[in-house]
């Protein structure tokens, strides 16, 4: 199993539109892409004050099914143009890690 994780910045303005975002749309888009070996995403949010952190975790079978997802340079953060306009910044690349336990 593969964690994909990535972090995303908004300002507290903008933190409730990125969420129902995320919630409405893009979570639901990932879905009915149907990828084989995507086993789904959890969203995470920390308020920092002046700022507001995202943090989502997606859980796949293999590196393939990333890819399926991502692409070939599959650490590329996938962060759609809805989500850009939404987010302060963001990390450019997700961090891959395999599930121990």
């Amino acid at each position: 199993m593969i964690s994909r994780i990535w972090h995303g910045w908004t300002t507290p303005a903008n933190a409730g539109a990125y969420e129902a975002l995320l919630k409405s749309e893009i979570f639901v888009g990932i879905q009915e892409r149907e990828i084989a070996g995507y086993r789904g995403i959890h969203l995470l949010r920390r308020n920092l004050g002046d700022e507001i952190e995202f943090v989502t975790v997606m859980w796949f079978d293999s590196l393939d099914a990333v890819r399926a997802f991502a692409g070939e340079d599959y650490e590329v953060a996938v962060v759609p143009p809805k989500a850009r306009k939404l987010l302060s910044r963001f990390d450019e690349r997700s961090q891959h890690y395999d599930v121990r336990a």
